[in-house]
């Protein structure tokens, strides 16, 4: 067998042109090819039609799904899709929209003062994903028609005939070559349509498929959708009349943010719900505008509670417990919102948090001075809460103290636990793979330091679903060696080990590692953080023997400044360590296992970097690559320099 490579050389780079990155990576645009990618496609057709209602162009929208499940069509009455040519491009407007990436009419504020498309992506992105489209148009008195198959024009617009009155019609089939034979599911559109009118006060919404048709008009708004959902849960609400809030731009004084509406109230059920809409898009991974509502509603219920003396005797509310059972939709119309990747599931702007925090905080607190009966039962429940959260964790602990075998089970089969059943004085080492890990578990202390191994690098939970965190075997691994649960089944008090202690190889692979883990518990297990107990180790990447001594180096520049101080009559020998397999058990330990001598970095969130925290965590692990793209181009210059 020949060993010669094969060469590589620029014709060997393929750029894609017009749609074709589209079609050749659907999942980067619409999150994936199943189910939710295909109704993605629906849903960008549909904001634009309800981008038409925001800015006051329609009163009505029709959505359509045909005979054969598969095609759909959505029909709005506002302006129409321009259909004249472009002085620069010589194409239509209408077939330049279709057919070309970032093209449309909502990059300034002159044609739309808000929308949820903001990116001119979404119809294009339909377009080439659709094996036919067909849009009509009518405007300037006359209906016009142009027919595209797979991104691609079939023939320039033409028209048909003369019109009454304006709007937009597009008709599409998903392409089978890309979605299968996957068809719409009529119950999960009419649920997101019946949502969107509830957003929209005012609007009305037809949806038409071979079962039946469906009207919905909801003139109540948020506080309609609030009592919606409520009714839906059966859960009874503690307080009479929700707490509602409308602010606008003329008494904001906020720049950028144009509407904020909110409903919320408490009922008797032991979950918090949150239901958050960004320009009308459902952002189902919550965002910055979501952390403000709830630092407000903090400071709101902290404040009533000082003022009036209802902090409850010898009883600590934790912010969870301020916010348990509480049920709130909220909805904000901003004029530049960022989101995070083309799917729009999450809100990055940093300005909307402590916005939103200013709106929401002032209004709750003036409302619940002026319902005094409200905020007393807001106040009893959230003390039940805490009581039924302080039993719990008292019972957890009993049953620790009754049976130290109690601990032990369901345990991962790779864990090399510690023999103390006292959770204060246990450690646990996330260790990078199962060499390192057979080195950590022959040098630890068995009394009172745990090792776990993971294989390989574990999943990106920035861009994961509990779901599928908890699918993740490593993941799950460290869920279960912990104790203390994860999302709703959170308790601190059952956390078995009082430090969580990253110990990865001192080189680019193992940082890697340390960032992927870190998100891991930014994202489903803040309060370990929060609490101090996650930690980095900071084991050697050098060692350095001169004359009798030995120097350990954790990176090129401690190297550097030990090897300056030796004296020049000494030749140091250098040993660069590939792992933290390659140590010894022994060296491991003194180096950095040794509580007396191992040196470890604190993970801590610093006041008023919160912001901060979480656009780095969104933009350079989350789903949206341009983050990251920016992020190696600005840094290029130190590719010399990395560790690879």
């Amino acid at each position: 067998m020949s060993s010669k490579k094969p060469r590589y050389s620029a014709r060997d780079i393929t750029v894609l042109e017009g749609l074709d990155p589209v079609r050749k990576r659907p999942s980067m645009y619409i999150g994936g090819t199943g189910k939710e990618g295909l109704h993605h496609l629906l849903w960008e057709i549909v904001d634009n039609a309800v981008d038409e209602a925001i800015n006051g162009y329609t009163s009505s929208i029709t959505v359509e799904i045909h005979e054969d499940g598969r095609t759909a069509s959505v029909t709005d009455h506002g302006r129409g899709i321009p259909v004249d040519i472009h002085p620069r491009f010589q194409k239509s407007a209408l077939e330049l929209i279709l057919t070309t990436l970032h093209a449309g009419g909502k990059f300034d504020d002159s044609n739309y003062i808000t929308s949820g498309g903001l990116h001119g992506v979404g119809s294009s992105v339909v377009n080439a994903l659709s094996r036919t489209l067909v849009a009509t148009v009518w405007r300037d008195g006359f209906k016009w028609r142009q027919e595209f198959r797979r991104g691609k024009p079939r023939a320039a617009v033409k028209k048909i005939g003369p019109a009454r009155g304006s709007g937009t019609c597009l008709t599409f089939t998903p392409d089978e070559q890309i979605f299968g034979e996957s068809s719409f599911d009529p119950e999960l559109v009419r649920e997101r349509l019946d949502v969107k009118a509830y957003l929209n006060p005012g609007l009305r919404i037809l949806f038409r498929h071979k079962a039946g048709s469906h009207e919905f008009r909801h003139d109540g708004g948020l506080r309609e959708y609030l009592s919606s959902l409520i009714k839906k849960a059966e859960k009874r609400p503690v307080h009479a009349e929700p707490f509602c809030l409308e602010r606008g731009d003329g008494d904001a004084h906020v720049p950028g943010l144009l509407r904020l509406s909110l409903a919320l109230c408490w009922t008797e059920s032991t979950r918090e719900q949150v239901f958050s809409f960004v320009n009308g898009i459902p952002t189902r991974d919550g965002g910055t505008h979501e952390q403000g509502f709830r630092e407000g509603l903090n400071k709101a219920l902290r404040n009533y509670m000082d003022t009036h003396d209802k902090v409850p005797r010898g009883l600590a509310l934790t912010a969870e417990d301020l916010r348990e059972g509480m049920v709130a939709v909220m909805s904000l119309l901003l004029q530049e919102p960022q989101f995070q990747g083309q799917t729009k599931d999450r809100l990055n702007n940093p300005e909307a948090r402590g916005q939103v925090d200013a709106l929401i905080r002032p209004a709750l607190e003036q409302w619940l001075h002026e319902n005094g009966s409200a905020a007393d039962a807001i106040m009893a429940r959230a003390a039940q809460s805490a009581r039924a959260r302080i039993a719990s964790r008292q019972a957890a602990r009993q049953v620790r103290r009754k049976s130290v075998s109690g601990r032990r089970l369901n345990l991962p089969g790779k864990l090399a636990d510690c023999s103390s059943a006292d959770p204060g004085r246990c450690e646990i080492f996330l260790v990078e793979g199962d060499s390192a890990g057979g080195s950590a578990k022959q040098g630890r202390d068995r009394e009172t330091q745990a090792v776990l191994p993971l294989r390989g690098k574990v999943l990106n939970a920035e861009q994961a679903s509990l779901r599928k965190v908890l699918a993740n075997n490593e993941l799950s691994d460290v869920v279960r060696a912990l104790g203390c649960g994860v999302g709703n089944d959170f308790d601190l008090g059952r956390l078995r080990y009082q430090r969580i202690i990253l110990l990865m190889d001192a080189d680019s692979d193992g940082h890697h590692i340390s960032t992927l883990l870190l998100a891991f518990f930014y994202r489903y297990l803040p309060e370990l953080i929060n609490h101090g107990h996650v930690f980095l180790a900071q084991p050697p990447l050098y060692r350095i023997n001169a004359g009798r001594e030995s120097f350990w180096a954790a990176d090129d520049d401690e190297k550097s400044r030990i090897l300056t101080r030796l004296p020049a009559r000494l030749k140091p020998e250098i040993t660069r360590f590939k792992g933290l397999g390659e140590m010894m058990p022994k060296t491991l330990f003194e180096t950095t296992l040794d509580p007396e001598k191992r040196r470890l970095l604190r993970v801590s969130i610093p006041e008023g970097a919160g912001v901060e925290t979480e656009n780095v965590m969104s933009s350079l692990l989350g789903r949206d690559p341009a983050a990251r793209l920016k992020e190696i181009m600005d840094r290029v210059e130190q590719v010399d320099g990395l560790d690879v």
